[in-house]
Order: structure tokens, then C-alpha cells, then sequence
């Protein structure tokens, strides 16, 4: 089997989640770069202004109300994109949000909503992008779905979020390996960003008294679209956003024991922010949250971008400049 993607200049691009946060910047970077958008989320208001802020540019976007959650919904997503220019090539499925609490705390009205929106909207956008891509006579897809550094590795507070994920990358997983399988010319990747600098706190629902929010290293949602978009023109299995993805993902198969210890003195301190909670109401769990906000409020160091990132993109030339630092290295410590 041979993908071969387009250039991002000539794709139409499907993004979920595309009114705040990882789509919302994942949208306009893929606009600068020419790329035709099909827009989606629950929020019409902020839809309607994010494309027309792209055609103001001299882009071309068209927006679908949507809520992923629904099967229905996410179908009209891709009739949309046929409709208005003939079809899709690739299609993000980044539209989430979270809980936090404890596992005895949240009600299960409040999981299974979350699955609705994290998991189901996934498979529904899956198996839309692919029943499409198999009808195309010629050419390669990309299908790219969301992950989290919590789909490696479940931690405390949040593991309504991290199990919905976990079940994204499984599920991402196993539909790659049928395609694959079957010969069809579908690259499936799968996104795992850490920290991420978004309302993502903000639109969560919380059951913990102080305010949610990320503190340590904080990486920009510019990263996590620089992954999603390199994906986009170049078959990828995996991409990591920040080192501290890839490190939990390590440490917490080689060292379960030791990475649960860890977890259990950092996740609770590390998760809140020294404010009292907002009014659960405010959450984006039952409806939409606020749009058209890229970044969130936290209590961390924001990097400016993610160099781990950029080796993914050029793994050959990040192996040889890890490898002639290890030799010089080597031949420091020979010399004394």
C-alpha cells in the first residue's frame, strides 16, 4: 500500500473542535498554508466568525454546526465539505473536553456525556472520513484523531478524560491496522500532546472546590498543530507533543509501579490552581463553552514551541545530532 498526501495548498481539510483552543489554531495556521477548511464545533457564533475572518484573508472555509456526539451530526459534517468543494482529504478529529474529579465522585450522566463528545465523536468522524475515502476513485487520506499524554498513562482527577482517551487510542490503533490490512491507502495518526496552553481547563466540568489548571511545562497549541498539519502531508503513526509525553508514555510502561507512586504526589496539586472553582454551569460537558479563544489560565511555564516536535519532522537529522553528541561526549570523558 502507497499514501501519497497532498500538499496542504491543495487539500480540503475537515477539523472538529474548530471553535477554540488546538482547532481553532490548527484552523487558521492550515488557512495561512492554503488549505481549503470545513469547520465544525457547537458554537455557530464563533464558527460563523472564524470563516468569515478566513475569507477576509483570501481563504476558503465553510462551517458545519455540529455536535460529534451525534452520529447525525457528524455525517452532515462530511456532506457539508461534499457539498461545498466536492469532498475531503483529510480529516481532524479534535473536539474533547474534560472532568475533574475524583472516580467516586463525578456521576455517571456526566461520563457518559463525556464519551458521547470524546470517544463516540471519534469513531463517528472515523467512519465518515473513511467511507469517504474509499469512494475516491484515485488519490490518499489522512485521517489525524486527538490523543492526550493521559491516553498513555491514566492519572488521578481526571479519569473520565484519560479512560475516553485511552479508548481513542485503541480504537485509533486497531482501525489503522484493518486499513492497513485491507490495502487502503488511509494514513491514521494519532496525536498524544501534553500541557497544552487552551481553555481546556476552563471549559471542563469540575467537581474539585479549586479551579482546574496546568502547572509545570505548558506547551502552545501552535505545537500541537505544527504535529497535526506535518501529519496531514506525511504518513505518521504517532507524534508526540513535548518531551513530557513521550517520557510519561516510557516510564509508565516500564515503570507502572514507580510512574502510579509519582502520580499520586503530583496529580492532585498539579491540577488545580490556587482559585476557587467556577460555576460547573460554565462548562462546555452539556453545551458550548466560550469561542474563539486560543489560549487558557494556568499556573506553568509556557514554552514557546516543542522541540520534540521538531525531531519528529526530521527524525534522521534529530538521530544524527543525538548521535555526534554522544560521541562528543564520549570523547570528552576519554580525554580527561
Amino acid at each position: 500500500m502507497s499514501i501519497s498526501l497532498k500538499p496542504l495548498s491543495k487539500q480540503t481539510v475537515v477539523i472538529t473542535g474548530a471553535s477554540s483552543g488546538i482547532g481553532l489554531v490548527t484552523a487558521r495556521m492550515a488557512a495561512q498554508q492554503g488549505a481549503k477548511l470545513v469547520l465544525a464545533a457547537r458554537n455557530e457564533d464563533a464558527l460563523r466568525q472564524l470563516t468569515e475572518e478566513i475569507r477576509h484573508q483570501g481563504g476558503q472555509a465553510t462551517y458545519a454546526v455540529a455536535d460529534v456526539g451525534q452520529e447525525e451530526d457528524v455525517n452532515r459534517i462530511a456532506e457539508r465539505a461534499i457539498a461545498e468543494f466536492g469532498g475531503f482529504d483529510t480529516w481532524v478529529n479534535d473536539a474533547g473536553v474534560s472532568i475533574f474529579g475524583r472516580c467516586m465522585d463525578v456521576s455517571i450522566p456526566d461520563m457518559k456525556r463525556m464519551f458521547d463528545t470524546n470517544f463516540w465523536g471519534v469513531v463517528y468522524g472515523s467512519r465518515a472520513a473513511v467511507n469517504h475515502f474509499k469512494q475516491r476513485v484515485i488519490g490518499s487520506g489522512a485521517l489525524i484523531n486527538v490523543g492526550s499524554f493521559l491516553g498513555d498513562r491514566a492519572v488521578a482527577v481526571q479519569s473520565t478524560y484519560s479512560a475516553s482517551k485511552h479508548a481513542v487510542h485503541g480504537w485509533t490503533d486497531a482501525l489503522r491496522t484493518e486499513l492497513e490490512a485491507d490495502g487502503l491507502p488511509v494514513s491514521v495518526t494519532l496525536i498524544h500532546p501534553g500541557r497544552i496552553d487552551t481553555p481546556y481547563n476552563e471549559h471542563a466540568r469540575n467537581y474539585m472546590p479549586h479551579q482546574p489548571a496546568h502547572r509545570g511545562i505548558i506547551y502552545p497549541p501552535e505545537a500541537v498543530a505544527e504535529a497535526i498539519l506535518f501529519a496531514a502531508e506525511h504518513p505518521k503513526r504517532d507524534m508526540y507533543v513535548g518531551f513530557q509525553a513521550k517520557v510519561l508514555a516510557v516510564v509508565g510502561g516500564i515503570a507502572p509501579r514507580l510512574s502510579d507512586k509519582i502520580i499520586e504526589f503530583w496529580a492532585f496539586p498539579s491540577q488545580q490552581s490556587d482559585r476557587p472553582a467556577r460555576d460547573s454551569d460554565e462548562s462546555g460537558l452539556y453545551h458550548p463553552g466560550y469561542g474563539l479563544h486560543e489560549r487558557g489560565t494556568h499556573q506553568g511555564w509556557i514554552r514557546s514551541r516543542s522541540w520534540y516536535v521538531k525531531a519528529e519532522k526530521h527524525p534522521v537529522t534529530a538521530a544524527i545530532a543525538v548521535g555526534s553528541l554522544g560521541a562528543i561526549v564520549w570523547w570528552l570523558m576519554a580525554s580527561v
